[in-house]
């Protein structure tokens, strides 16, 4: 069993055991000075690991994890808490070693009991589901002594052992006897860069960089978290946010809003340089949006149904009126990356697929999937057609203009929505399925409500991302599994249960090298697709940012990265 600083999914890691600092951070940083940041809706907890409540923004900022990535990789792991990992020979067991000077910020030492208890809290039923389904493999953990801990696989896993390191490590002075279920007020006691200063609940947090934060000399740490302090203000209102960000009330905003990018980030202080509007490149794999059937309702079980009410959806219409041509539509669960699938499957991809081929239509193997599209020759009118000849040979018909199957049941659903953005994207998505005798309606509720709903799957459809790294995994199972459908709180949006995709997903889980993960997820993407279990939406590759000039920055991007959290770590105060 070789031990090694860091480790990575089925490369060398990039860097170096004697490494300095990440490339995309800068040692000439300056630390000092204060950030201010917008946040949406509300907040009650500051505990991120539990279904109940919302955990404010920023919270994570007080977690430090075993290992830290690097976001110019796909799949790295740098030491942090633990400062060497050790695969076993047989794959079924990994070995992390803790940093002897590692500490919470009440001045504890970390030792390896530290993060058993944290790995089994977060494992319990008072813990959010989704780290079951992460962690799933794992059959138990053992301190061997002081500063080593090893985590035991029920079977290979071929990103068990870097996801682990993953885990956030707490206190159990933290919990102080309380249920971990019940535990949103008490401010956590964590090993993070940052500590809480103050917070007016639900309205705005403030966090203070530790002066004596342990790890800030570590490379993995140098030139990253700069600000003396970060605050969070929160907005229920997207106009109010937009209006609030130009007059200065919180200098960084990530639009993601094409609309808002076009028509409203101009003005005299973008005209005199006091505010800078970017659209930066990144190489995320961008994932799937889309509009998402709950199949768990009756109405939405039929496929034909689903794929019928995908072709009144015009996306060349809504980027040309709506989003000012900045998007493209996603056509796959992992767009704008290498996982994507292409053409038809061929070589050891349609050697998979042959695997369940009675179980799969037989349009995955003949017919490449494509998004709905009006571009010439297609066109609205043509794809309506389609979708009531679909619907005919599915037992509907039209009845007084409305469509209506065997029972005289009508088909109507309603679309549940956080914010009042998506109702000028809905209402001609709506317009066109009228004409199909489909009553769709959508409605907006308030964040807390909307949340709260979508943990319940109390919803006809909504819309939903995916969003994927360059090197899917455990994650999925939360996702697309069988097991995590009727789960509540799992990101089984769509409610699916197919044992095709389960059998993908653990492929994908087990994948022996980047070779043979590359053919699972392009298998599985396919699948997914043929199944329309959505109506996709769009994405971008760049950041649309926008922020004050009151900032500097490191010369070099990474590549992979959230727009915020890059500007938080590595950005520093100007003077």
């Amino acid at each position: 069993m070789a031990a090694d600083p860091s480790a990575a999914m089925g490369y060398t890691p990039k860097y170096p055991a004697d490494f300095t600092h990440f490339e995309y951070t800068s040692l000439n940083a300056k630390k000092g000075g204060h950030l201010i940041l917008a946040a949406a809706g509300t907040f009650d907890s500051f505990n991120p690991f539990i279904l109940k409540g919302y955990a404010a923004e920023g919270i994570d900022l007080l977690f430090d994890t075993l290992m830290v990535s690097s976001n110019d990789e796909p799949f790295s792991k740098y030491p942090l808490i633990a400062n060497d990992i050790a695969l076993a020979a047989d794959r079924l067991s990994v070995t992390f070693k803790i940093d002897p000077r590692a500490r919470f910020n009440n001045g504890d030492e970390i030792t390896a009991q530290d993060v058993l208890f944290s790995f089994n809290t977060i494992m319990s039923e008072q813990a959010h589901p989704q780290f079951k389904f992460m962690y799933a493999d794992v059959k138990d953990a053992e301190v061997l002594d002081k500063y080593t801990i090893r985590f035991n696989f029920k079977q290979q896993n071929s990103e068990l052992h870097l996801i682990l390191g993953s885990i956030s490590v707490f206190s159990k002075k933290w919990l102080d006897g309380k249920p971990f279920d019940k535990l949103t007020e008490a401010e956590p006691i964590a090993s993070g860069p940052y500590t809480i200063k103050n917070y007016d609940l639900g309205k705005r947090i403030t966090y203070q960089r530790n002066p004596d934060y342990w790890a800030k000399d570590l490379p993995a740490r140098r030139g990253q978290y700069n600000f003396d302090e970060v605050q969070f203000k929160y907005y229920r209102d997207l106009v109010i946010s937009m209006e609030a960000f130009k007059s200065g009330a919180f200098e960084f905003r990530h639009e993601y809003y094409s609309k808002l990018w076009a028509r409203e980030h101009n003005g005299p202080n973008y005209d005199a340089g006091k505010i800078i509007k970017e659209n930066l490149p990144h190489s995320n794999n961008a994932g799937m949006q889309g509009f998402v059937f709950n199949t768990r309702r009756e109405v939405f079980k039929d496929e034909a149904v689903r794929r019928a009410i995908a072709l009144a959806f015009d996306f060349e219409w809504s980027n040309k009126r709506l989003f000012y041509n900045q998007y493209v539509v996603n056509d796959s669960y992992f767009s704008n990356s290498e996982l994507q699938a292409t053409g038809l499957p061929e070589g050891k991809e349609l050697a998979l697929l042959n695997l369940f081929r009675d179980q799969l239509p037989e349009a995955v193997f003949t017919e490449p999937w494509q998004a709905v599209s009006t571009a010439p020759p297609r066109s609205l009118r043509k794809n309506l057609r389609l979708a009531r000849d679909i619907l005919a040979k599915a037992g509907w018909r039209v009845e007084r203009g409305v469509l209506v199957n065997k029972k005289n049941q009508p088909l109507k659903f309603r679309v549940l929505l956080a914010q009042k953005g998506m109702d000028r994207i809905l209402a001609p998505f709506a317009r066109n399925l009228s004409k199909l005798g489909i009553n769709m309606k959508y409605r907006t509720v308030d964040r807390s409500l909307y949340i709260r709903r979508v943990r319940t799957f109390d919803y006809d459809m909504i819309v939903g991302s995916f969003p994927e790294s360059l090197s899917p995994g455990n994650e999925l199972r939360n996702m697309f599994h069988s097991a995590s459908a009727e789960k509540k709180g799992s990101r089984n949006l769509m409610g699916l249960k197919s044992p095709v995709v389960d059998a993908l997903v653990d492929k994908i889980i087990s994948s022996a090298n980047r070779a043979d993960l590359l053919i699972a997820c392009r298998a599985l993407d396919r699948v997914l697709l043929q199944g329309n279990y959505l109506v996709p939406n769009w994405y971008i590759n760049t950041h649309r940012i926008a922020y004050w000039d009151r900032f500097e920055r490191p010369k070099k991007l990474p590549l992979y990265y959230n727009a915020e959290s890059w500007m938080l770590s590595t950005w520093w105060s100007k003077g």
